[in-house]
């Protein structure tokens, strides 16, 4: 016989939460064995934290109904219609009526109304609804419809390659940090949950996406200029064994597990904020996991509790891509091809006389 449903407090509301004893994460050396009730609990938990990340921003869903385990998919397009977990772009079916939304403009033109969390009890609805992971998007909604065209943040994703590691992105970061400071910004770091290192930047929501994208790409290539293991090449083969500044988390629509998810790995890691001291001394990030982070948050509260204190100005980045050698860089490959944009096509299979000056082929 199934479980019954349970019923999660959350900012003064009872969220239900169905099939609560159904396993999401196995149990590994270092957690026990987590439900779906400890996921919507875990939720509740952060929920001072998880807002500051989340509060009036468009935001997809990660969604593992079945829970993680190995060998399990994400789907990445309507290819993948048998993965095990998907996103979810939309609202589901059966929101409560205390949801919000706001509708958000794809790359394609396409709308979609997404949630937008305004409460503690929606990521805990969404958590009932098999959502491990919140994907906000780098803006915030407001009075003003133009709000959603304008970023407010910027978002540094240190991604490590095949031959590095954590500690190389934890270092690399560290230097990231220095160029922000000689910059006149502040960044605030997070683990991603996995490999990677995140570096958030509060902007003022004055630019628009493609001005965000070129910031990132400035600051890429004088992080590049500062350490030679870092890297800002798109394809894969020409990036070896660097971390790779990804500069196209910050077009439009692309979006990074937020501070206080919890990502789909063994032992129910969690994209943590910390101090850059903090920072220095992890050694391995699957320490701060659903279990570990509660408590800490209790105890030594948010590291980013002041992340919304001053918003800082994009210009400093501006000037690094207008002055700084390399021109513009390859989109993601399901956008329409953008002006200035190199061959989609690999370096080492591009043959230079099926192109023109605009990166477009001679048919």
């Amino acid at each position: 016989m199934a479980a019954k449903a349970a019923e999660v407090e959350a900012g003064g509301r009872a969220v239900r939460v169905s099939s609560p004893d159904r396993v999401i994460y196995e149990a590994t050396d270092r957690t026990p064995e987590v439900t779906k009730l400890m996921v919507a609990e875990y939720v509740a938990s952060v929920g001072d934290g998880l807002m500051r990340a989340l509060r009036d921003r468009p935001t997809a869903l990660e969604r593992w109904p079945s829970g993680v385990r190995e060998g399990m998919r994400l789907a990445t397009g309507p290819q993948d219609s048998k993965a095990d977990a998907f996103y979810q772009k939309r609202v589901p079916k059966g929101a409560p009526d205390y949801l919000e939304t706001a509708t958000v403009t794809f790359p394609s033109g396409r709308t979609a109304d997404e949630i937008c969390p305004t409460e503690i009890a929606v990521p805990v609805w969404c958590a009932h609804m098999g959502t491990i992971t919140f994907h906000p998007w780098p803006v915030r909604r407001t009075e003003d419809p133009a709000s959603l065209d304008r970023p407010d943040e910027l978002r540094i994703d240190l991604d490590p390659q095949p031959g590095t590691t954590f500690s190389d992105a934890v270092r690399v970061a560290d230097v990231a940090r220095e160029l922000l400071e000689e910059l006149g910004l502040r960044g605030y770091p997070k683990t991603s949950g996995n490999r990677g290192v995140h570096v958030y930047v509060r902007i003022e929501p004055r630019w628009e996406f493609t001005d965000l994208r070129h910031a990132a790409i400035g600051f890429g290539r004088a992080l590049e200029q500062r350490d030679d293991q870092v890297t800002t090449a798109w394809w894969k083969e020409e990036r070896g064994e660097r971390i790779f500044v990804d500069y196209n988390q910050n077009n439009r629509d692309r979006t990074i597990a937020s501070a206080y998810s919890l990502r789909p790995k063994p032992g129910a890691p969690v994209s943590t904020p910390l101090t850059w001291a903090e920072l220095a001394e992890v050694r391995d990030p699957r320490d701060l996991n659903l279990v570990t982070v509660p408590e800490r948050l209790a105890s030594e509260g948010d590291a980013w509790a002041t992340i919304d204190d001053e918003a800082f100005s994009l210009e400093p980045l501006l000037e690094l891509w207008e002055t700084l050698p390399g021109g513009e860089l390859n989109f993601p490959p399901d956008y329409p091809k953008m002006p200035g944009e190199p061959p989609r096509v690999q370096p080492s299979k591009k043959v230079a006389e099926h192109w023109d000056d605009d990166g477009n082929r001679i048919g």
